[in-house]
């Protein structure tokens, strides 16, 4: 039948040549990862940067890898966490479905490190925080600063079970192992060494991992252009695609109605990749300021040609007759599958074997760091600061290593029951960038800006409005119907399209919100107004507490970044 999915075909046989070198492969990370706690820990403190070290607890030291990356490992860690599973079959399906033009979020988040790089890294190693969630505290206070917790939480763990969704559809494919053993193996392996090791772990072990992604995917793409069943030269526009016989584009166009939505995705995406605890564990962890920004920049560029590969291979799908290879067409909906099947089908079983290794390692080197990062920030900013504010150093590292596996288990089961990599992946970047990056540039740049009363007026309002908005990817529809909507028809989806830019739109009236409310509460109280009512928030706090520590610790940091720059050299 030509019109049958891969994706509604009888489980492949299982392949043991595969799923052998597949356990050894994930061996080999686990202990690798078990060991080099013991390795990096013995290194740590040779370097002028060992007084900073001195501060920290055991259980800071975990999360933050005793403050010691360097440039190499700094690079290698932060790009792996970037290209994951998610990253790499999501840009082959993007290709495939719509064009590269549309294959907006790896790029973008490339970007959004680099913009990373410049804008916050410096300043937030120079304060010597923990996590990501430390200035918003130091602004708003413990529990209102802890709100922010909920997007980071949701943004986290949608990502992570985006890109280990991903690995169960690919081990599927070439080993024919079922997705939810696939998912929660290799779960459970990343969160093993995790708990063990920390950021020790995660970043050893990222090296390893990105080197198998940049080699098992740039050694498969020859194979697959000599194959037989692929158009030589590829093809830039390609005619009878599918079952439907439609004409695809490899480039892809943006209609005019489309434009406003092009717009909202790639500003979403480049901004909201920046407020990301698994990003600004790296820049924390870094030896200095100086490295933070320089490792972002790097990062980005590192992302940026991580991606290439992937739109490579979606290209090659385009261009494959699916027909002639196994005999069934290939549909929209098996495009999360063009990375797997492109490996299993077009390579020689040794190719495939060694690109299995690399998007197995581009899962796992995400998942790891996401898991982790979330968990760190619930540790302190939430466990540590509301609940037990005075727990000893042992009892945080327990918390942080039950919430480690708590997180690891949510991720899981939303893996196995929602399994659109793509469209999680949009969400991922949608919520921290409309709830969460308007603080933390009001926080870090124009804490004078911003009280609570502003927070809690611009979080509310846009929170109701991005929810009003409807989501296609969930399953609702729009309330609140901006300008150029369009009503669904029933043909392609059952929910209506925003074409107005409406992400940005709630991200900029977040911020002028909480700007405005601010200014009117502290107009309000020195006017003696409602003194009384405004005055349980602080309202008479200039607020620059964490505006004026930021520029001292830039200010006081050159002389120390300038004593440390021998110690930094890779």
């Amino acid at each position: 039948n030509e019109y049958k999915s891969y994706l509604s075909m009888s489980e492949k046989e299982l392949n043991v040549t595969g799923l052998i070198g597949l356990i050894v492969f994930y061996l080999l990370i686990f202990f690798a990862g078990l060991f080099s706690q013991k390795v990096l820990g013995k290194l740590k403190g040779k370097n002028a940067a060992k007084k900073e070290d001195d501060k920290l607890t055991t259980t800071d030291d975990m999360m933050l890898a005793g403050r010691d990356i360097n440039y190499a490992i700094g690079v290698f860690t932060m790009t792996a966490t970037w290209v994951g599973g998610g990253y790499i079959n999501g840009a082959a399906e993007a290709t495939i479905n719509s064009g590269v033009v549309w294959c907006q979020a790896p790029f973008c988040y490339a970007i959004s490190l680099i913009c990373g790089g410049i804008f916050f890294a410096k300043k937030m190693r120079n304060m010597e925080y923990v996590t990501m969630l430390d200035p918003l505290q130091e602004k708003y206070g413990k529990h209102l600063g802890a709100l922010f917790y909920i997007p980071a939480f949701s943004g986290e763990i949608l990502w992570s079970a985006s890109i280990l969704a991903a690995l169960g559809t690919s081990l599927r494919v070439i080993c024919g192992i079922g997705d939810e053993e696939s998912i929660i193996v290799s779960a459970g392996i990343a969160m093993s060494y995790t708990l063990f090791g920390g950021l020790y772990s995660v970043a050893f072990t990222d090296v390893f991992q990105l080197t198998c992604i940049f080699l098992g995917l740039i050694i498969a793409i020859p194979f697959m252009m000599n194959n037989e069943h692929v158009n030589n030269p590829l093809q830039a526009t390609i005619e009878n695609w599918g079952p439907d016989k439609v004409t695809k584009s490899v480039l892809g166009s943006i209609a005019p109605g489309d434009a406003g939505m092009w717009v909202d995705h790639a500003i979403m995406m480049a901004c909201g990749g920046i407020p990301w605890q698994a990003y600004f564990q790296r820049v924390l962890s870094s030896r200095n300021a100086s490295v933070a920004r320089v490792l972002s920049i790097f990062a980005g560029i590192g992302c940026f040609s991580a991606a290439i590969p992937a739109v490579v291979i979606g290209v090659i799908v385009l261009n494959t007759n699916w027909m002639a290879v196994q005999d069934a067409h290939l549909l929209d909906e098996d495009a999360k599958l063009a990375v797997p099947l492109a490996l299993e089908t077009l390579c020689p079983p040794a190719v495939s074997f060694i690109g299995l290794g690399a998007v197995s390692a581009a899962v796992m080197s995400s998942t790891d760091s996401s898991i982790l990062g979330v968990s760190s920030m619930f540790t302190r900013n939430v466990f540590v600061r509301i609940f037990r504010p005075k727990a000893s150093d042992r009892m945080q590292m327990w918390a942080l290593r039950i919430t480690v596996i708590a997180n690891t288990a949510i991720a899981m089961v939303i893996a196995i029951a929602v399994k659109s990599v793509y469209g999680l992946y949009l969400i991922c970047s949608d919520l921290v960038f409309v709830l969460l990056f308007p603080h933390l540039v009001l926080v870090v740049h124009f804490p004078k800006l911003v009280n609570k009363y502003g927070m809690i007026a611009g979080f509310s309002i846009a929170f109701l409005i991005r929810v009003l908005a409807g989501e296609p990817y969930l399953s609702y529809s729009a309330v609140l119907k901006f300008p150029y909507y369009v009503e669904p028809d029933g043909s392609d989806s059952d929910f209506g399209t925003q074409r107005f830019p409406f992400r940005i739109f709630c991200m900029l009236l977040h911020l002028f919100i909480s700007m405005a409310v601010s200014w009117l509460t502290k107009f309000l109280y020195r006017s003696g107004y409602l003194k009384d009512v405004l005055d349980e928030f602080s309202v008479a706090d200039p607020g620059n507490k964490v505006g004026t520590v930021i520029e001292n610790a830039v200010v006081n940091s050159e002389s120390r970044d300038n004593e440390l720059v021998d110690s930094t050299k890779i």
